[in-house]
């Protein structure tokens, strides 16, 4: 479908900083959730900041994949394994994806205070190095 002349669609940065935004948000809803005691939810959306957020660094290069295990991995290729983004927060990403979907998916599983306030925190690390990342970037 092509767009109308007048319709801005924006540019790589636009999308990368909507991305930061909904990052942002979703990192609100899962302190929200975490404060009410629903840490099943918490981790759902702590998880959700955390693919959005590299979600964002993708856009800046224009590269965007259709499933969550093709993005993370991307990600981990080409931001962690070469150090963009520290080795330690890649293992934190790839634990935030298995508790959020134990906590989405599992009817057994037990989503316990300390590791949902974990996956917080690995949320906020990221969005951190990556809002830098991306303001770094931006020229």
């Amino acid at each position: 479908m092509k767009l109308p002349d007048s319709m801005d669609v924006g540019t790589r940065m636009d999308v990368a900083m909507h991305r930061i935004q909904v990052a942002k948000e979703d990192l609100e809803t899962a302190y929200l959730t975490f404060n009410a005691g629903q840490f099943r939810g918490a981790n759902n959306r702590a998880y959700y900041s955390i693919y959005h957020t590299i979600s964002a660094v993708l856009a800046k290069e224009g590269v965007a994949f259709k499933r969550h295990k093709d993005t993370l991995g991307y990600f981990n290729k080409m931001y962690i394994n070469t150090e963009t983004f520290p080795r330690e927060l890649g293992r934190k990403i790839v634990k935030a994806e298995e508790i959020r979907h134990a906590s989405d998916y599992d009817a057994f599983y037990i989503a316990s205070k300390d590791v949902t306030e974990q996956q917080i925190k690995t949320a906020e690390t990221l969005l951190k190095l990556a809002s830098e990342y991306l303001e770094i970037e931006k020229e």
